[in-house]
């Protein structure tokens, strides 16, 4: 078993994302000086998206494990000094694959290494994977909005 470094209520102490859109249940590695952050999700068959993706065959969407890396991104991003209480959006998602399908009972490994964070940008390369294996990997960028933006 590995360590919790974060547990689910203090990810949402760091991140806006709630239930049923909070994608990262724990922090278990956490390295600023390699610039580094690893999260946990369990996927479980009473998500939102199982019922309907597929009927009799859930299998977790690509886009929400994009998704989970990039909270697992933010969680090291609201960590920063001088971040915690900005959004980030998207700015792109490039370089994508997946390897892998991710079903209820499996862990989603979500390991991610930041590339770059300025005061408005950052970018980040990630790797979801389960038991070993890559289910998926991109490179994610977002932007930080000026201030009353999202409003």
């Amino acid at each position: 078993m590995t360590a919790t470094i974060h547990t689910t209520r203090e990810i949402e102490a760091l991140i806006p994302h709630r239930w049923p859109m909070l994608m990262v249940d724990r922090i278990v590695e956490y390295d600023a000086e390699a610039k580094r952050i690893v999260g946990i999700k369990g996927i479980t068959a009473t998500e939102f998206w199982a019922q309907g993706h597929f009927p009799g065959l859930p299998v977790l969407p690509g886009v929400l494990q994009v998704e989970a890396l990039a909270q697992t991104m933010a969680v090291y991003v609201a960590k920063q000094p001088g971040f915690g209480d900005r959004i980030g959006l998207f700015a792109a998602i490039d370089e994508t694959r997946f390897k892998r399908i991710v079903v209820p009972g499996d862990v989603l490994r979500l390991e991610v290494t930041m590339e770059k964070l300025g005061s408005r940008f950052g970018r980040a390369r990630g790797v979801a994977s389960v038991d070993g294996e890559v289910a998926c990997e991109a490179t994610l960028s977002f932007i930080i909005p000026p201030e009353g933006v999202l409003r």
